[in-house]
């Protein structure tokens, strides 16, 4: 059943298992929302296993209060902060799709103390500086600045990408990775090799830049971005197992 957690003026809407420690939570991706199939097979898998576990949205996404277009990469790692604080008991194991992966990675600076691993599933740490900004031409950048957004085509839905100078610009208080990045616990990197939202050089950036002594990247042959067929799920769910039995 859906529950709300209210953050200051934003109301967080949520489903979660209840079960053995540690939780597993799952961080969706950029306009993505928890009812995703990530999400709903991780919340099986867990029901399945007796494992403590929570999904959500954040705001401006999904069930949750707010307006996409409003949000930002910083509100939105607010909203994960709160919510995990607020509503999970102990140590947590993060498993972060796509913007996702980048707020996980926020979160293990945020509260190291809850973190017990991380499993990222096509982790996009820093697309707003290194993927939006650095792709964009002269013009764009310019329309960008002076009318505060642009449109941009979508390989995922009929509806344009709105990307708004805010996200851009506050962006560039949370990138990950032009600072040391330990990661102190379990740590398991999956990524499509036909991912055209995610390089598999973004995938190996990562690994090379963050500092941990169990750390693994697998890239998948033929996976795409949304990486939630039969056996990605599978890949998903194994990582989770993996990263509890090392933890």
């Amino acid at each position: 059943m859906t529950q709300t957690f209210q953050h200051q003026t934003r109301a967080l809407a949520y489903d979660q298992t209840e079960g053995e420690g540690p939780g597993v939570v799952f961080l969706g991706g950029f306009q993505s929302d928890k009812e995703g199939t990530k999400a709903l097979a991780l919340e099986a898998w867990a029901k399945e296993t007796g494992r403590a576990f929570l999904r959500f949205d954040y705001s401006g996404h999904g069930s949750s209060s707010g307006a996409f277009f409003d949000g930002s990469i910083g509100d939105w790692a607010e909203d994960a902060e709160a919510i995990i604080r607020g509503v999970t008991t102990g140590k947590q194991i993060l498993v972060g799709s796509s913007m996702g992966g980048w707020i996980s990675l926020l979160m293990t600076k945020r509260m190291p103390e809850k973190i017990a691993g991380l499993v990222t599933i096509a982790a996009a740490p820093d697309f707003t500086e290194d993927g939006y900004w650095a792709g964009f031409d002269e013009e764009t950048r310019e329309i960008l600045m002076r009318e505060g957004q642009v449109a941009l085509a979508s390989d995922y839905s009929d509806e344009p990408f709105i990307i708004t100078r805010r996200l851009i610009e506050e962006g560039r208080n949370q990138l990950v990775l032009r600072a040391p990045l330990p990661l102190p616990f379990p740590t398991r990197f999956l990524q499509g090799t036909e991912d055209e939202a995610v390089s598999t050089e973004t995938a190996v950036r990562l690994l090379n830049h963050a500092k941990g002594v169990d750390m693994r990247l697998t890239l998948v042959k033929g996976a795409d971005h949304r990486f939630s067929d039969p056996d990605c799920i599978a890949q998903i769910i194994e990582a989770v197992e993996e990263v509890t039995a090392r933890g």
